[in-house]
C-alpha cells in the first residue's frame, strides 16, 4: 500500500492557547464535530454554546445516503458542497473539536484527510479544555459566504469490505478493533439491532479508550508503546475498525501522531461486517 503523502509535518493536534491565537488572528476555520452514539442532539447543544465562529459538522447529514449503513463517508461532491457552504476552502487551516474531549472529532478529522485536506487539526481536550481555559463561547448559528472547495480524494485512507477480506492471515497486515473488550469478545451485545456479537477473524482489540486519558490523546511515547505491544512496525499495514467508523478514527489519529502512515479505516466497520444477513465470519471468545 502506498502511504498518504503528507505535504506538511503538522501535528494532528493543537492546544487551546494556540487555537485562541489563531482565532484572534482570523486565520483558522473551526468545526464542532460532536456526535454521540446515544442519539443526543449535538447540533442543539452546539446552538446553545460553541467556540466562536465554529460551524457544526453533522456526520449523519454529511454522509453517503445511498446506503443504510450509518454515517458512511460522503462523496467528494457532497463533502465539497457542505464545507464550502461553511466558508471553508481546501487551503484553509481547519481545527475540529467535540464536546466529549476526544471522540467524534477524530472521525471528522479523518474525513477531511480522506478529501485531501492537509491543514487540519483536532483541539486537544475539545470543548471541555476550551472552557477550562476560560475562553469564550457563543450561542446561535454561524453564517458566512460560501466558497468553492476542491477535494483531492485519498482512497488509500479507507478500505471496503471486499478488499478487507483479503487481509486475513497476512503477516504484514493488522486489523485493530476500537470497540470495548466486552463487545470484541461478544460478552456484551451490540448496541445496534440486527448485528451479531464477536469480532473479525485475526483482528486484535485496541479499545479507543486505552488511547485517551482525561479526554486527551495520550503522549506519543505511550502510544508508541501501545502499538509496539501489538507488533505494529513501520511496514505494517493497519486497518482500523469499530462499531460504525467513529472510534476507528481515534486509532487512525493515534497512529498518525506516532508517524505511522500505512493506515486504512474500514468505513463500514461492525455495522457492516456484523450484520445478520452478511456472509462474513465472526469469532466469539
Amino acid at each position: 500500500m502506498q502511504g498518504y503523502e503528507k505535504e506538511t509535518d503538522m501535528s494532528a493536534q493543537i492546544d487551546t492557547t494556540a487555537l485562541k491565537a489563531l482565532l484572534d488572528e482570523g486565520s483558522v476555520k473551526i468545526i464542532d464535530g460532536s456526535w454521540a452514539l446515544d442519539g443526543t442532539d449535538m447540533q442543539a447543544l452546539y446552538v446553545q454554546d460553541h467556540v466562536p465562529t465554529a460551524h457544526f459538522f453533522d456526520i449523519e447529514a454529511i454522509g453517503d445516503k445511498s446506503t443504510e449503513l450509518p454515517h458512511m463517508a460522503p462523496s467528494s461532491d457532497q463533502f465539497a458542497k457542505a464545507v464550502g457552504d461553511m466558508g471553508i476552502s481546501e487551503t484553509d487551516h481547519v481545527v475540529i473539536y467535540d464536546r466529549q474531549g476526544l471522540f467524534s472529532a477524530a472521525r471528522v478529522w479523518w474525513t477531511f484527510r480522506l478529501m485531501g485536506h492537509e491543514k487540519v487539526q483536532i483541539l486537544r481536550g475539545g470543548l471541555p479544555a476550551w472552557l477550562a481555559a476560560g475562553y469564550p463561547v457563543q450561542a446561535g448559528t454561524e453564517w458566512v459566504k460560501g466558497v468553492e472547495y476542491t477535494p483531492r480524494l485519498q482512497p488509500n485512507l479507507s478500505i471496503d469490505i471486499n478488499d478487507l477480506k483479503s487481509y486475513f492471515d497476512l503477516s504484514d497486515k493488522l486489523i485493530l478493533d476500537a470497540r470495548s473488550a466486552a463487545r470484541f469478545t461478544g460478552a456484551t451485545p451490540e448496541p445496534r439491532a440486527g448485528l451479531r456479537s464477536g469480532h473479525m477473524p485475526g483482528s486484535r482489540n485496541l479499545p479507543a479508550s486505552d488511547l485517551i486519558e482525561n479526554g486527551i490523546l495520550k503522549p506519543v511515547s505511550d502510544l508508541k508503546n501501545i502499538f509496539a505491544a501489538l507488533h505494529v512496525s513501520p511496514s505494517t499495514e493497519v486497518v482500523t475498525t469499530c462499531g460504525s467508523g467513529v472510534t476507528a478514527a481515534i486509532i487512525a489519529l493515534a497512529l498518525f501522531e506516532t508517524g505511522h502512515e500505512a493506515t486504512r479505516l474500514f468505513d463500514g466497520s461492525w455495522a457492516q461486517w456484523g450484520r445478520e444477513d452478511q456472509d462474513t465470519v465472526v469469532v466469539r471468545s
